[in-house]
C-alpha cells in the first residue's frame, strides 16, 4: 500500500483524465464553496452555478467528499423575479428602461443552497435556489430538486421526490453521529473497508465500537 495520501488540493485526481475535477482547488469566487474531496465530472465547475449575482448575496456552499455528475445545474436566487407586481419582467437589468432594482424584500430570495457531506448528485439534475441536501443524500439523475432533502434519503423525479430511505433509523443516527467526513485523511482511509461494506450489520457494529471508545477517551 502506498504511504503517500490522497491530496485534496489536486486539480485532477485522477490520472490521466482531465474530465474530472476537485471542486474546492477549483473555485475562484467567495461565494461558493466546498469542502475536500468533493468531486464533479467535468472541467468547470463554476458554469454549472447559475444566476448567481454577487448583489444577492446568496451563497452555495457544499461538503465534503460529494459526488456531482455531469450536468448538474444549481440553480441560484438570481433566477428569481419579482412576482409581487404586475409584471415579472426585470426592466431594471436591461439598458434604456431607467429602472430601479426591486427591494431585495420584493424578491422571493430563498437563502443559502447547501449540500452536506458524501452527497450524491445525479447527471443533469438541477437544484434550485434555498434547497439543503442533508448528509448522505442521493438524487437521481435528471431530478429537480426543489426541496430539502433529508439526510440519507434517495430522492429522484421533477419535482424530486424521496423513493426511500437509504438505511434503517440506526445505523442513520449511527452515521451522522460518526461523521467519518471529518476524521483526518490518515484515518478515513483506514476506515475504506468498512464504509464500503454491504454487510451493514457488521458496520452498525464497528460504527458502534467506535462510538464507544470516543465516548470512553473524553
Amino acid at each position: 500500500m502506498t504511504k503517500q495520501l490522497p491530496n485534496p488540493d489536486t486539480f485532477y485526481p485522477l490520472n490521466d483524465n482531465d474530465q474530472l475535477i476537485y471542486i474546492k482547488p477549483a473555485l475562484t469566487t467567495p461565494n461558493i464553496t466546498a469542502g475536500e474531496f468533493s468531486y464533479y465530472s467535468g472541467q468547470d465547475f463554476q458554469t454549472q452555478v447559475t444566476h448567481h449575482y454577487d448583489f444577492n448575496g446568496d451563497k452555495l456552499i457544499i461538503g465534503k467528499f460529494c459526488q456531482i455528475a455531469g450536468g448538474v445545474e444549481f440553480v441560484m436566487n438570481g433566477a428569481n423575479h419579482q412576482m409581487n407586481a404586475v409584471t415579472t419582467f426585470p426592466f431594471f437589468i436591461f439598458d434604456g428602461w431607467n429602472a430601479e432594482p426591486p427591494k431585495r424584500e420584493d424578491l422571493p430570495l430563498k437563502g443559502d443552497t447547501v449540500i452536506g457531506n458524501d452527497v450524491w448528485i445525479g447527471q443533469n439534475a438541477t437544484i434550485m435556489p434555498g434547497v439543503h441536501i442533508h448528509d448522505g443524500a442521493i438524487i437521481g439523475a435528471n431530478s429537480t430538486v426543489t426541496h430539502d432533502i433529508p439526510a440519507y434519503a434517495v430522492a429522484a423525479g421533477n419535482p424530486a421526490r424521496i423513493i426511500r430511505k437509504r438505511f434503517d433509523d440506526e445505523l442513520i443516527t449511527l452515521l451522522l453521529r460518526l461523521q467519518w467526513w471529518n476524521m483526518s485523511t490518515e484515518e478515513i482511509r483506514e476506515l475504506v473497508p468498512m464504509l464500503t461494506s454491504s454487510n451493514l450489520d457488521k458496520v452498525k457494529g464497528r460504527i458502534s465500537e467506535m462510538l464507544d471508545r470516543k465516548r470512553e477517551d473524553l
